[in-house]
């Protein structure tokens, strides 16, 4: 079993500690906040997912960026950052800039790092940490962090993780030529995710967009032997009308985030079945250190 596949199948037991973590621990904005999360690549994603559903839940404006886009004439009333590693560069920039100016937080799984000068506080997600460069455990981890401390409870979330750990994997999945993963509201940012763990892991050509947007030109590449993936609530009438284009088509009742632990799983399964390593995808490195000059 690849060290990713063997990451993506502890994740009901990490969601368990990190919903712990967010129902009791400091640091996270108040309601009425204005509040920037940042992070890059995967953490970007997740960035996107919390922020759209904290602003569902009327708790404040919440805006996710990429470091490098992150405005810094933009007032807020509290920074998030999250770094699976600590030491990614760009992070390191955005919280050495807002240092003294705007509270912060740090979300990691090693703490104490090239950042410590920086932050105001920090959560650290050790038991999610990951050996795989391709993150899975930490994103959801995270996550799960964040929806808990919205007030979510995430024992049905954990549930449907385990039923999706078990569920079979159809050879039509991990053989389709081409898949497009959409969502709606926080799961926009899960689908984006999903389609970056497939291309990462199995070089898999993936598509992600917010469902409603599927019918204004995207769908035009929907055929026998392709995938949609649809992650939270079907829009009406959109499985009808790829059923037309003969792709395949896949959705579930499961917690979106659940969901996305099926996808993970798709995406070893391609690499396996394509002679890839999903623990070592080509050109990635665990985090991106810029040189200075």
């Amino acid at each position: 079993m690849s060290l990713t596949l063997n990451e993506i199948m502890s994740q009901p037991e990490c969601w368990t500690q990190a919903a712990e973590l967010g129902a009791k621990t400091p640091g996270f904005p108040k309601d009425g906040e204005a509040i920037a999360v940042v992070g890059c690549g995967t953490s970007w994603f997740i960035a996107a997912s919390y922020c759209a559903a904290r602003e569902a839940a009327g708790k404040g404006v919440s805006d996710p960026f990429t470091a490098t886009e992150f405005p810094r004439s933009r007032k807020y009333d509290r920074v998030i950052c999250l770094s699976r590693s600590g030491t990614t560069t760009e992070i390191i920039d955005v919280l050495r800039d807002i240092h003294g100016k705007t509270p912060n937080l740090l979300v990691t799984a090693v703490g104490n790092g090239p950042m410590a000068p920086y932050f105001d506080s920090e959560i650290v997600l050790d038991f999610a940490d990951e050996t795989s460069v391709v993150q899975t455990r930490f994103a959801t981890s995270a996550l799960a962090l964040f929806r808990a401390s919205l007030g979510q409870d995430l024992s049905p979330a954990i549930a449907d993780c385990r039923k999706a750990l078990e569920l079979p994997m159809p050879k039509e999945y991990v053989d389709a030529e081409q898949i497009t993963f959409l969502g709606t509201g926080w799961t926009i940012g899960i689908a984006t995710e999903a389609g970056l763990k497939l291309r990462e892991a199995s070089q898999s050509w993936t598509e992600t967009y917010p469902a409603m947007e599927y019918r204004h030109g995207p769908i035009s590449i929907a055929e026998p032997g392709r995938l949609t993936w649809v992650f939270g609530p079907v829009p009406t009438g959109l499985e009808a009308q790829i059923a037309k284009t003969g792709a395949m088509f896949e959705s579930s009742d499961l917690d979106p985030m659940a969901h996305l632990a099926f996808a993970q799983r798709l995406a070893v399964a391609r690499a396996e079945a394509r002679g890839l390593n999903p623990d070592t995808p080509r050109h990635l490195t665990r985090s991106v250190i810029l040189d200075e000059d």
